[in-house]
């Protein structure tokens, strides 16, 4: 599931949203967090949206300390804990308007089947942005120190870590899944797996795609 924020650099999850609303634009309504853990992208999202936040994970725990969290922040309300997989979400045909995963996809047992199961889940017109990164207005310093940090740990599993580290995180991965899942029309944004020095290093991979408005039984 998607790494914990270090307590010595900034909190990125802002920046990530700031990504999110700039790059799908999404309506008021029904919005996913998708591998949520405990929750911290969704508190994020909550700040930029009067609808429902659906938190799902596998992680029954995870999700517990998510739903207290949201009880100390005054959001239970608008939190919906939902415990499922991605590649079998427990969600109605489209009933969200936004899926958004962070830090995730890369732990699916199955990348495609859950690409196509969130195209099942979002509504005609919905969008979805799946994928990693800690979003542009973070600060280069921190994203190069988090990078640092990150590939200093898979190094230290061995290089065929490394090597499978770096494979999910290229864009051709992410339109191989994507052209698995039946989806055409999407758009891959980022390079991953970036060294630290990079200027662009943290920024990640997205695939982001909208249901056609047309093909509302897909």
């Amino acid at each position: 599931m998607p790494a914990q924020q270090a307590d010595d650099l900034p909190d990125y999850y802002r920046c990530v949203v700031h990504d999110v609303m700039q790059m799908c634009s999404p309506q008021q309504g029904v919005w996913v967090d998708l591998g949520c853990g405990e929750g911290p992208l969704g508190f994020a999202l909550a700040e930029r949206t009067d609808g429902v936040l659906v938190l799902l994970d596998p992680d029954v725990e995870a999700l517990q300390r998510a739903l207290a969290t949201a009880a100390e922040r005054g959001l239970q309300g608008r939190m919906v804990p939902v415990v499922g997989r991605a590649e079998s979400l427990p969600l109605a045909r489209g009933c969200a308007d936004l899926v958004v995963s962070r830090g995730s996809i890369y732990f699916w047992d199955d990348p495609p089947a859950g690409v196509r199961e969130v195209h099942r889940a979002l509504r005609p017109g919905g969008k979805a942005m799946l994928g990693g990164g800690l979003g542009k207005t973070y600060p280069l310093w921190a994203r190069r120190e988090f990078i640092r940090r990150r590939r200093q740990s898979v190094r230290k599993k061995g290089p065929e870590a490394v090597r499978a580290f770096e494979e999910v995180r290229k864009p051709e991965t992410f339109r191989r899944w994507a052209r698995q899942a039946g989806l055409e029309r999407v758009q891959v944004v980022g390079e991953g797996a970036l060294p630290e020095d990079d200027p662009d290093t943290g920024l990640g991979m997205w695939l982001i795609f909208e249901k056609d408005k047309e093909r509302q039984q897909t």
